[in-house]
Order: structure tokens, then sequence, then C-alpha cells
């Protein structure tokens, strides 16, 4: 693993408070880790720097953003589920990510006999003919007409929101981070 950078004034107290200001996101601001270091009396260099550090070590795996699409209009949600040839799941994923309606592409591995499908992406539209639409044009777009899939529209919404750590003691940071040193990040 990573070797944080060595950071003395960093202490337990203020990686606690880090902790606790990322968990409800960021700012909306030009500036949004400046303002967290503002917040917390740090640098905002050593806001980004521990952030790494915490990704590097793999106490925080994503930082990313939890967009409400239902609240901007956007309520057809799909899931498209493709069964791809594994040696061509690469060129595929390249080309679904690439399209602006696909606001996720990921695989996963096949459960066979059950669930043959090992890529999905997701587009969302304002309405179920939208997204399909959206998908027979990227499909056309493509050459991806051949390929066996299935659409997911999803049917309830659920809470979203950032990650939560838990109680943010300094031993839990502390055991979290496998090379930190007792008083901050090493």
């Amino acid at each position: 693993m990573a070797k944080i950078a060595h950071s003395s004034h960093l202490s337990s107290a203020i990686q606690q408070q880090l902790l606790s200001v990322i968990e409800h996101g960021l700012p909306l601001v030009a500036q949004p880790y400046l303002a967290i270091a503002e917040q917390i009396s740090t640098t905002e260099a050593e806001v980004i720097s521990i952030l790494h550090a915490w990704q590097q070590q793999g106490f925080m795996r994503r930082f990313g953003l939890v967009v409400r699409h239902r609240k901007l209009g956007y309520c057809a949600n799909a899931m498209v589920v493709w069964n791809v040839a594994n040696e061509h799941v690469p060129a595929v994923a390249d080309k679904l990510a690439k399209e602006s309606v696909v606001t996720l592409c990921y695989q996963r591995p096949r459960v066979l006999p059950q669930w043959p499908y090992n890529l999905f992406c997701m587009i969302h539209g304002k309405s179920k003919d939208e997204v399909l639409q959206q998908l027979n044009e990227l499909c056309q777009r493509n050459q991806l007409e051949h390929l066996e899939k299935n659409v997911l529209f999803s049917s309830k919404a659920y809470k979203q929101q950032g990650a939560r750590f838990g109680q943010h003691t300094p031993q839990r940071i502390n055991q979290a981070l496998p090379n930190h040193q007792s008083t901050s990040c090493s």
C-alpha cells in the first residue's frame, strides 16, 4: 500500500473533522476544498493531500458526485444489461462509456444459468419512450443491435447519499490507515 506523506500539523482531530465534513458533500462553491480547509482550520493542499492518501490507502474507495436526477425531471431510469462475449467487453464498454446518455458503465461477473449479463450501463430520461429511443440510437450508432440485452426500469427511488463513516474516533482513523502515525497521517 502507498505510504501517506507525513503531515505533522494535521492532527487526528482535524482528520475527524474532515471526515464529518465530507460526509455531507462538497460545498457548492468555486473552490470546495479551500472552503473545507477554512472550516477545519487547515490548508487546501492538506485537504486534497489527505483525501488522496485515504483513497490510496483504501480507506475511501471513491470520491464522487450524487446526482438526484429525479429532482431534475429525469424519472425514467433504466439499467441496460448486456450479454457480451468476454473478449469484446472492453471495446463495447468503451463505446457505451463515450455515449453522452450513458451515466454509468461497468462490468460484473455472469451468474449462469440464471443471469447471462456481464456489462451494465445506466440511461436516464424524462420518459420510458425517451430512454428506449436513446438506447435504440446508441445501438445503431455503435452497431450493437445484435447483442442480447435487457432493459430494467427502476420502479422505486431509494434514498441517495454519500458515504457515511460512522463514529470517527482517532483510534478508528488510526486503525483504518495502515501506515498511520499516532498523531498525524504518515
